[in-house]
């Protein structure tokens, strides 16, 4: 089996009396792209942000690459070569959609703002920015403010930014939100072809999306992964079924 190049191991955390992440161990391997669902509440959120380091666990660890990250920074776990698209929803409004890219390609650092508008004649940082983009479908919009885009181009500018970074392994919160049928079909074939490049974790409410991309599910209720396999195995998973798919399983 391949070694998984992002895992956790027996992950807690709470807040007060409330258990938010229960025990939970998850692995991403290289090629795939590894779902993680549940409904509402169910502390994918913070899984997440313990993953991405925004939030320390009470418990367990974190390992990236055979190394224990769980005592570093969002921004050294990015300089590793972690990507997310959930925590670069910070776009800067009033900045074109180049400009915002650029940033990203600037590196993770968050004092990257001082030294941003001497580098935007760096041609090698724009042809960066030019080509991811591109690659999400933005390239005709380079010269247009952020808060002219509609939800679902700033999740495709999110999507963007994070591959400037050129991460080897990425995080993505919903990114088929506010998309509507033909944007999330297009991000499908997209994401479909991006696992080649860097395995994905994808938290995604969108199950037509989940079952079609996702080599592993993992199912997140009340804290605790409740059962991961296929697709095929998780749509007939009865404990699953009655926590979270219901009628969408198809069964």
């Amino acid at each position: 089996m391949t070694e998984p190049l992002l895992r956790t191991e027996n992950l807690q955390k709470s807040f007060g009396a409330l258990r938010a992440t229960d025990d939970v161990s998850l692995d991403l391997r290289p090629g795939e792209i590894h779902a993680l669902i549940g409904p509402n509440g169910a502390g994918k959120s913070t899984l997440i942000k313990q993953i991405a380091g925004g939030l320390a666990p009470d418990a367990g660890r974190v390992v990236f690459d055979g190394q224990d990250v769980t005592a570093l920074s969002t921004v050294a776990r990015a300089r590793a070569g972690l990507g997310r698209t959930f925590q670069i929803s910070a776009l800067a409004m009033e900045y074109t959609v180049l400009q915002n890219a650029m940033l990203g390609a600037l590196g993770q650092a968050g004092s990257v703002w001082r030294f941003f508008r001497p580098v935007m004649g760096d041609s090698a940082l724009r042809l960066r920015a030019e080509q991811a983009l591109e690659r999400v479908g933005l390239e005709t919009l380079v010269t247009q403010r952020t808060a002219e885009l509609s939800h679902g181009q700033r999740r495709l500018l999110e999507v963007a930014v994070a591959l400037t970074l050129r991460p080897r392994a990425f995080l993505m919160d919903e990114p088929m939100a506010g998309l509507g049928t033909d944007g999330s079909q297009t991000l499908t074939a997209f994401l479909d072809d991006l696992r080649r490049e860097a395995p994905i974790l994808l938290v995604e409410h969108d199950m037509d999306a989940v079952f079609a991309l996702a080599d592993r599910i993992s199912v997140l209720v009340y804290g605790r992964i409740i059962a991961t396999g296929t697709a095929a195995e998780i749509r007939a998973n009865k404990e699953v079924r009655e926590a979270y798919l219901g009628e969408e399983a198809g069964v």
